[in-house]
């Protein structure tokens, strides 16, 4: 008798969440990342902020991964994924494409709402700069992705007048921020596009970046990546969403993104970004 008293409360508790739940919300709520790096390191650190997210909530919210950045922005157009952690990049085409809309960005470890792109070789390579890889193997990431493609083709094109197919001897797509960076680090490839935060997420772990990269470029800030949800989520869902974002504190739990925790964030933070992919359909035409 006593253990069956004990369960009551928490029982009763159960049946508090859920009524207080809208009854507009779905059922369960899916949640999807770019890769950045492989499924299962991303879902290790995006698990205690999902778990997070489930409580707080009130309904089960699922992290599913994609191979690519585009499966992503297609599983939010097909209602497939119902909220999801872009790039700046992936996230403008998502709003064009998929109704996405932004709703908080990600705070580095030292408050800033943005991170930078990076191009990088092997320490030891002997190749220092741009100038120097001629004729060597290329690794953006993703053809979504800001700072593994976008942003060093705008670079390498607009800046240097290098046309990437034919500067070096191969170009490659290696999918994510952690691929190229291994390759790089394995000498499968010579030089590469990423970013400082992804380099953050892996040191100590896949790499010590003192020991294992040069850095040959740093871009200008590039706009924090966002999380973005479907616009045909009820308005109760989106404020709730934000809300939770906003006020999650949990310091292990950001430890693991290499966070401080996010901030509201407005779509016009973007539009720097789209002009960018303006420039560069207009540029690929000619």
């Amino acid at each position: 008798m006593r253990k069956i008293l004990g369960i009551l409360p928490l029982l009763a508790g159960l049946a508090a969440t859920a009524s207080a739940v809208p009854s507009d919300w779905p059922d369960k709520l899916i949640f999807s990342t770019v890769p950045t790096e492989s499924s299962s390191n991303q879902t290790e650190r995006f698990k205690n902020l999902v778990d997070y997210l489930t409580s707080r909530l009130g309904i089960p919210v699922q992290m599913i991964s994609s191979s690519d950045y585009a499966g992503v922005i297609t599983g939010m157009q097909f209602k497939h994924v119902d909220f999801a952690y872009f790039g700046p990049k992936s996230y403008s085409e998502a709003s064009e494409r998929a109704g996405a809309q932004c709703f908080v960005v990600e705070v580095d470890q030292d408050g800033m709402a943005g991170y930078h792109g990076l191009i990088i070789t092997r320490k030891g390579s002997g190749i220092h700069s741009i100038a120097e890889a001629k004729g060597k193997v290329w690794a953006f990431t993703d053809p979504n992705s800001t700072s593994g493609t976008l942003v060093p083709t705008l670079h390498l094109v607009k800046d240097l007048k290098i046309d990437p197919a034919t500067y070096f001897s191969k170009v490659i797509y290696s999918g994510s921020h952690e691929a190229s960076m291994l390759a790089i680090k394995a000498g499968k490839v010579d030089i590469a596009s990423t970013n400082d935060l992804d380099m953050l997420r892996g040191e100590g772990k896949m790499w010590n970046k003192d020991k294992d990269f040069d850095i040959v470029w740093t871009s200008p800030l590039i706009p924090g990546s966002p999380i973005a949800y479907r616009k045909d989520l009820p308005a109760t869902l989106k404020n709730a969403l934000q809300d939770a974002f906003v006020d999650y504190k949990d310091k292990d739990g950001l430890a693991m993104l290499k966070l401080s925790g996010y901030a509201p964030v407005a779509d016009s933070v973007y539009d720097p970004v789209r002009a960018q992919i303006a420039f560069k359909r207009e540029m690929d035409k000619k």
